[in-house]
Formats: C-alpha cells, sequence, structure tokens
C-alpha cells in the first residue's frame, strides 16, 4: 500500500513540482492566443485581477485541504464534509482525469513536432501541411502511447520520481522560455509586439467578454480547482507553509504566462505583422503547429529556436500530465489499491480513451469542451466545501497553522464566497454562448461545442457519481481502517 508518510524532501523539490503541475501547454499556446484575441494589455489588466480573485484563494484552499486530509480530492470531501459528499471530490478527480484522457493527445503531438523539427520535416514546403498529414492519423495515436508512458514512468517512481523529474524539467522549461523570449525582444519590430501586450485600452475594459476570458485563463494557466495542487499537497512537510507557497506558484505560473507571450507575440508583430490578426486567431492547434513553425523559419536560426520551442511544449506537457496520473492514482490507491496497481489501471484507460481523441480532431474539441467547461464545477466544489465547512473556521485551523510564514486575513473568506459566485456566472455564459441559433441542433453527443454535449456528458456522470457515493465511503472508510490510518 501507498504510505502517507511519503513527503518532497524540501520546499524547493515541492515547489518545482507544483510549477510542473501548473505550467502547461495552457501557458506556452494558449495564452499569447487568448491575450492577442481579447485586447491585449487589457486582457492582462482583468487577467491580473482574477489572479487575485481566483486563482490564489483557490490554491490556498487547495493547499490546506490536500495537507490537512492527507487524501486525494475524494477522500478529503469526505473529510471536509462528511460521507455524503464523496461525490463530489469524485467529480473533480473524474474532470481532470477525463482531462488526462486527450492531453496525452497533445504532448504526443508536441513529441512529434521536436522531432520532426530536428529532421527537418517541419515547416515543410506548405504551412500546415505536416500537421494535416499527422493529426488524427495512427501516428498521434503512437506519440499518445508514448506520452502516457512517459507519464506513467515518472508517477511509478512514486514522489521522490515526480521530485526528481521536476528537478529536471523546470528549471530546464524555465530556460528554454528564457531563451525565446530574449531572441523575440531582439527581432526587428518586436517592439509593436510589446506595446500591444502591455497597453490597455481602459475603455476596452467595459466588455464583460475580455473578463470572462481573463477569469477562463487563469483557471486553466495555474491548475486552481482542478485537485491537482490538492493532490500534490498529501505530500507536503507537515510545518510547511499553506499560503507563501500558493502565492509562489500563482504568480510563477503567470510569469511564464506572460514570457510566453512576449515570445510569440513579438516574433508574430516583428516577422508577419500584416498576418497577426490571422495567426493569433488560428486556434491553440493552428497557432502551434501550422504557424509557429512558419514564424521560427523566417528568422535567423530558425530551426534551432523552433526546437526550443518544441522542447519547451514537450516539458510543460510531461510535468502536467505527470499531475494528472498521480492524480487518479492517488484517487484509487486512497480505496485501498497499491500504486503499482493504481498506475496500471490508470495508464491503460489512459491509453485507452485517448485514442478517440487521437483519431479524431472533432472528438478531441469536444471532450477539451465539455471538460473544459467541467473544471468552473469543479472550482464551485471547492468553494462550496470550503463555505459549508465555516469559510473563518477553515481559514482559522488549516490556512493560519503553526509554521506559516504568511498570515491569511478575512479578505480570503471573502473571495472564497466570491468564487462561488464567479463559477456560476462563467458556466452560464460559456454554455449561452455554445447554445448558438439553432437550439434544437446543439443536441449531439460528441460534436465539438455545443452545449447538449456538455449537459448530455455531465448529466451521465453525476448521476453515476451519486449512486456511487456510498460505494466509495466505504472503500475509503476500509483501507483507512486496514491501514491503520484516520
Amino acid at each position: 500500500m501507498a504510505s502517507r508518510s511519503e513527503v518532497f524532501s524540501s520546499r524547493w523539490g515541492m515547489l518545482l513540482a507544483m510549477l510542473g503541475m501548473a505550467v502547461g501547454t495552457g501557458n506556452i499556446w494558449r495564452f499569447p492566443r487568448i491575450a492577442a484575441t481579447n485586447g491585449g494589455g487589457s486582457f492582462l489588466v482583468a487577467w491580473a485581477v482574477f489572479l487575485i480573485a481566483w486563482s490564489i484563494p483557490l490554491l490556498i484552499l487547495e493547499f490546506a485541504m490536500g495537507k490537512a486530509t492527507r487524501f486525494g480530492p475524494v477522500g478529503a470531501f469526505v473529510k471536509t464534509l462528511g460521507p455524503k459528499f464523496a461525490w463530489m471530490g469524485a467529480w473533480i478527480a473524474l474532470v481532470a482525469t477525463a482531462i488526462m484522457f486527450y492531453y496525452s493527445v497533445v504532448m504526443g503531438w508536441t513529441l512529434r513536432f521536436f522531432v520532426a523539427t530536428l529532421t527537418g520535416d517541419v515547416p515543410g514546403a506548405a504551412p500546415g501541411a505536416f500537421w494535416e498529414g499527422f493529426q488524427s492519423t495512427p501516428e498521434a495515436v503512437v506519440t499518445h502511447v508514448v506520452a502516457m508512458g512517459l507519464a506513467i514512468f515518472v508517477v511509478s517512481k512514486g514522489v521522490k520520481g515526480i521530485e526528481a523529474a521536476a528537478r529536471i524539467l523546470i528549471p530546464s522549461l524555465i530556460v528554454l522560455v528564457v531563451v525565446l523570449a530574449i531572441k523575440a525582444l531582439t527581432l526587428p519590430g518586436a517592439s509593436k509586439g510589446l506595446a500591444f501586450l502591455f497597453t490597455p485600452d481602459w475603455a476596452a475594459l467595459g466588455n464583460y467578454e475580455i473578463w470572462l476570458q481573463a477569469l477562463t485563463q487563469n483557471a486553466w494557466d495555474t491548475g486552481a480547482g482542478w485537485g491537482l495542487v490538492l493532490t500534490y499537497a498529501i505530500y507536503m512537510r507537515s510545518k510547511e507553509d499553506t499560503a507563501l507557497n500558493a502565492f509562489v506558484i500563482g504568480f510563477g505560473n503567470n510569469a511564464m504566462s506572460l514570457l510566453a507571450g512576449i515570445m510569440v507575440l513579438c516574433t508574430v508583430f516583428s516577422v508577419m505583422p500584416d498576418a497577426a490578426g490571422e495567426i493569433v486567431g488560428a486556434g491553440n492547434e493552428g497557432l502551434t503547429f501550422i504557424w509557429i513553425p512558419q514564424l521560427f523559419a523566417q528568422i535567423p536560426g530558425g530551426r534551432f529556436f523552433q526546437a526550443i520551442f518544441f522542447l519547451a511544449l514537450v516539458f510543460a506537457a510531461w510535468t502536467s500530465l505527470v499531475a494528472m496520473v498521480e492524480l487518479a492514482s492517488r484517487v484509487l490507491m486512497d480505496l485501498g489499491l497499491s500504486r503499482r496497481r493504481a498506475i496500471t489501471l490508470v495508464g491503460s484507460a489512459g491509453i485507452l480513451f485517448g485514442i478517440p481523441s487521437a483519431l479524431k480532431m472533432g472528438m478531441f474539441q469536444n471532450q477539451d469542451w465539455v471538460w473544459g467547461v467541467g473544471l468552473m464545477l469543479s472550482g464551485f466544489f471547492f468553494a462550496f466545501a470550503v463555505l459549508k465547512y465555516g469559510v473563518t473556521r477553515w481559514r482559522e485551523q488549516f490556512i493560519n497553522h503553526e509554521g506559516s510564514d504568511i498570515h491569511v486575513g478575512a479578505w480570503w473568506d471573502w473571495l472564497v464566497r466570491l468564487i462561488a459566485v464567479e463559477a456560476v456566472v462563467l458556466m452560464a455564459w460559456w454554455l449561452w454562448s455554445a447554445r448558438g441559433d439553432d437550439f434544437a441542433s446543439t443536441w449531439t453527443l460528441f460534436s465539438p461545442y455545443n452545449i447538449g454535449s456538455v449537459l448530455i456528458q455531465w448529466g451521465v456522470a453525476l448521476v453515476v457519481l451519486l449512486l456511487a457515493n456510498g460505494w466509495l465511503v466505504r472503500s475509503l472508510a476500509a483501507h483507512e481502517a486496514a491501514s491503520g490510518e484516520g
């Protein structure tokens, strides 16, 4: 059985693992696109606000819950709210695991493009030719399997393996992104990209969509509300600080997003300023796998810097995928499985259920949409748990504990209350914007970006989890009794 005595060997190792969890492809390929299509500097203002109003409070909450309960999401909710609420923790675990299924496909793409850059197959003669010939093919399944294998290998080594990988991959990732940002800043015309990114149009902040996109990006950027921070916090040392670590992760993660924004937008405005709108509007896959190679092809030493870019994406995706595999495995270990058996089941499921997204882009986009929106419900459940427990009592018992470097005041209580409102508003907006003109046409199970797909898949998942609530509680209790924990 997995021992709860496993801990990170140092704060540095823990912080690197946490940064590895948080810094992913969303920072490098999603943030520059979302920032550019939502006003640049105006978006940054709203994005900074929601770092404080959404990400930091949730990160503090997850740190405290994981450290206090020493359980994954299911057990943590039972310990916090009682046996009737195991299904809420199971929902959080399910959403993160469903994202894991297709996230390994993304990591596989980055691996293939890194190799293709080294061999000279990318960018190729025609823009996007390599991408069109690769995505949704059996080769994409192979790279998906390789990606899952790499994540499983790290997690199989336990907390020491996760920490060791983070100590190598995260400093390397930071160096790679800094090198790319410096290169972008030295390009002629880069100042136009900087001006676009950092000059706000204050009048544009009256557009509600900028604020909603900023909240969405913060949720993706930091991993707040996913249950991943909670899972890693299980392995914190008993006297480790909660609040300061959350601030370091939140601000460190968003600093990486800013560097990625500088890298991409300075390069775009330097190399293809007239096509900037088309490039940043091409979607995550279009920007990364079609336009980025075209941009690097236009600058001196382009292949070298393109290789650095895709290697950075590999490292970012790998460390995030490791966290998702660990979360799913932790839940199974809490239910009584050994780490080896849990990882075998998670890895097998990850490979199997990731294949549809590897073979069909429409399925990938559907799953990204359904479970991306699901993260907002996860964030709501976290806020609900603490509000029901008593937000002030929670803060005094589990955040401002002995050994804390920072005393968290009543401001946190109010921000947790605000998170519940933010989550409801964001989910309502996402679903409303996806309804389309013909409401009936949106009720297709696996079509991308439709409200019916979200509600049907959510409904099935919630019914199953509610029915399984009793079994989850009994399994947790049996394992706890057998291992002498509690």
